[in-house]
């Protein structure tokens, strides 16, 4: 008897045509999307978030799935919906889920990529990476959110991880440019950082870092300052003294001293 790979449950007699082999990409940063050899593939809702779950976890109990995906109704009530949402998901022209007993798993020859983010990002960040190794291509660490608008707490745990993992890789990469003499690059990985966490003062220290390897020094100093304007004016503190230390200090001073010719002169009544 011919056993469904979704359901780990016996075929009817006229479900039992095997689905062609392929190769399928699973994309999760911006809108949900799958993609097969021709082009995009339509999956209804329950079906995006099954295959979005497995897409961050690779595999799972059954009941766990089915509790996550349907935390407000009974046990019965959610494996059922895991059921009919397995069967749903047979009419996808590729077969994109496998079960192994009470386990469900994202098939083999689905790409996730989030997986390949994810790897690049650790790679980048690894303290044994080699200065010569390539950089991720272009593009890759600045991809937009994990599946916006989707409101389910695991989806927001999972889009926190990937947004503090983003922030760090950023931060690496502009290191490494900033070794290697590509300030531009530099500048751009380390700005993009600051546009995604304004307070975070390690990606103002990449910043400074760049114009200070450029002799930028003025430009150092100003960034400084208008960051250290944000955290009075947001927390009311100062920089660190981490940053702060990286500032020359003649030039920090002279930043907020206004020079003669800048000041306002001074007013000399006329006698009557």
């Amino acid at each position: 008897m011919a056993w469904n790979e979704l359901t780990a449950e016996p075929r009817r007699h006229e479900d039992t045509t095997e689905q062609p082999p392929g190769l399928a990409a699973l994309r999760l940063f911006g809108a949900f999307r799958l993609e097969g050899t021709e082009g995009g593939i339509a999956v209804p809702a329950n079906e995006q978030r099954l295959l979005a779950y497995l897409g961050l976890h690779k595999r799972a109990p059954r009941s766990v799935v089915a509790g996550t995906l349907w935390p407000d109704v009974t046990e019965e009530h959610a494996q059922g919906s895991l059921r009919t949402t397995l069967w749903r998901l047979r009419r996808v022209p590729y077969p994109a889920v496998g079960s192994d007993g009470d386990t469900l798993y994202l098939a083999d020859g689905v790409s996730v990529d989030v997986d390949d983010f994810t790897r690049a990002a650790l790679n980048l960040t690894c303290s044994a990476h080699d200065p010569g190794d390539p950089l991720p291509p272009p593009g890759l660490l600045a991809r937009g959110e994990l599946l916006p608008g989707w409101d389910e707490e695991w989806i927001c745990s999972e889009r926190e991880r990937l947004r503090q993992l983003r922030l760090h890789a950023l931060e690496s990469l502009s290191a490494r440019h900033t070794r290697r003499g590509c300030y531009a690059l530099a500048l751009e990985a380390a700005l993009t950082c600051v546009a995604i966490e304004p307070l975070r003062e390690s990606a103002h220290c990449a910043v400074v870092t760049v114009h200070l390897a450029e002799s930028n020094v003025v430009e150092a100093i100003r960034h400084y300052e208008a960051f250290r304007r944000l955290l009075r004016a947001e927390l009311g503190i100062e920089p660190s003294a981490r940053l702060a230390g990286m500032i020359p200090h003649r030039a920090q001073g002279a930043a907020r001293t206004p020079s003669p010719s800048a000041a306002t002169p001074e007013r000399h009544d006329r006698p009557e």
